[in-house]
């Protein structure tokens, strides 16, 4: 399937790419299909990947693993609400968070608190609010991103 995006222009999206968020997403709720895609050139490990709609091609979020900024990121979150995902396991559990890129770069943040979790066999995926105060909704990552970059 050929979508055009904004960011990547026409991509071609295979069938068997597509992750289905049968709730929608936080504040889009309307939004069921979606595809993970990177920029080919910086690969997978440039830390951001846009979680791209298939029925609104004009939106795409950013979204990286949260380990890159939080080592320690361990949300808990009620197994009732991930049950639809199927079988959760180590090899076909992913987590990611959106990344807000304000005007002013040095300002980015992740939402630690709303985690999108995908299980990649089933491709079936959801988005959560974590309960407590342990992770923020915007939790500053440019400093980290650079001293990552550095090598530090």
């Amino acid at each position: 399937m050929k979508v055009n995006t904004k960011i990547f222009g026409e991509v071609d999206i295979l069938e068997e790419r597509m992750i289905t968020f049968s709730g929608g997403i936080i504040g889009f709720p309307d939004l069921k299909q979606f595809a993970l895609i990177y920029d080919a050139d910086k690969g997978t490990d440039s830390g951001i990947r846009w979680l791209q709609s298939i029925q609104e091609p004009g939106f795409a979020m950013p979204v990286m693993d949260p380990l890159v900024v939080c080592p320690d990121y361990n949300p808990e979150v009620e197994d009732e609400l991930l049950q639809e995902l199927g079988e959760l396991n180590s090899d076909n559990l992913l987590v990611l968070v959106t990344v807000t890129v304000p005007s002013d770069i040095t300002k980015m943040t992740v939402n630690l608190k709303g985690p999108i979790v995908i299980n990649s066999g089933s491709r079936k995926a959801c988005q959560v609010i974590v309960e407590g105060d342990a992770y923020a909704v915007k939790f500053p990552i440019y400093d980290i991103l650079q001293a990552n970059k550095g090598g530090e």
